[in-house]
């Protein structure tokens, strides 16, 4: 059963997207912005919906795959802009603010594409939780009027899989996702090829069994790295130690190591002093 503050939340949801009347969703393809589409679908029809997602070497073929199936099944109208971090020297060069610079491209690479669809709003899924944590990104979409309407109806991440799961919405338990650069410490330079690795290595865990893992990836030489596995504990069999470090070692990874605090979101912030929260 939602709960009564659930359900009157969805009710400020709807009452913001009536507001806005026509609007293309930033769709990651996550739990927030699937829940967001959703309701946007039920609330002003598909022909008033547009879900856009950015693709580039940051994010996985998995997760864009799934967002194609997702926006299908929710009958939402979906395009894919591929955007360009990479071709931005800042963002190669992974600073703290890695995260404002890549926003600020994927946004305004979704507002052209939305504008030029006649689309005036464009909304992302940022939650009521997301600026307890550090997300230099939250900057990007405040400069580009990017709209939150779950952050603005009060919705925390529980709410949003509860109301996920209520409405049957494509996704609704699938684990925490964040993009491939979030696995480097700042300060060390990202390419695409370094991303393709990490996104291999962790799609081999996957087949594994290992639904929340990531794979921080450590430059302790040119061209040389450590993986530093981080899953729940117990998640990584010790029977299978071999065989991972030796996938990995084939992938291009010198060293591979269990991080044995386990899995943690934005693990790599504390680096810089930020204290990250555990997420369901």
């Amino acid at each position: 059963m939602t709960k009564p503050a659930t359900r009157g939340k969805e009710a400020r949801l709807a009452a913001i997207l009536a507001k806005l009347g026509r609007v293309a969703i930033a769709y990651s393809g996550g739990v927030d912005s699937t829940l967001l589409l959703g309701a946007a679908v039920a609330t002003l029809g598909r022909a008033n919906v547009l879900a856009v997602t950015a693709q580039s070497p940051t994010s996985t073929r998995a997760e864009l795959a799934f967002a194609a199936r997702a926006a299908r099944r929710l009958r939402a109208p979906h395009l894919v802009v591929r955007t360009a971090e990479f071709e931005d020297p800042e963002f190669r060069r992974n600073p703290p603010e890695r995260c404002y610079i890549c926003k600020r491209i994927r946004f305004a690479a979704i507002k052209e594409l939305a504008a030029a669809r006649g689309f005036a709003h464009v909304c992302d899924g940022t939650n009521a939780e997301d600026e307890d944590d550090f997300r230099p990104g939250l900057r990007a979409a405040a400069e580009l009027a990017i709209r939150s309407p779950l952050k603005e109806a009060g919705f925390a991440k529980a709410d949003i899989r509860a109301a996920s799961r209520r409405r049957g919405l494509p996704g609704w338990s699938r684990p925490a996702a964040a993009c491939l650069a979030s696995r480097c410490p700042y300060g060390e330079p990202l390419s695409p090829a370094k991303l393709a690795m990490i996104e291999a290595a962790e799609r081999y865990l996957a087949r594994l069994g290992l639904t929340q893992v990531r794979v921080r990836t450590h430059a302790i030489g040119p061209e040389t790295y450590l993986a530093r596995i981080e899953a729940p504990p117990g998640a990584v069999r010790p029977a299978c130690f071999t065989r991972i470090a030796r996938r990995l070692a084939r992938l291009g990874y010198l060293y591979t190591t269990l991080d044995l605090a386990g899995y943690r979101t934005g693990s790599l912030d504390y680096m810089i002093g930020k204290k990250p929260r555990i997420r369901p």
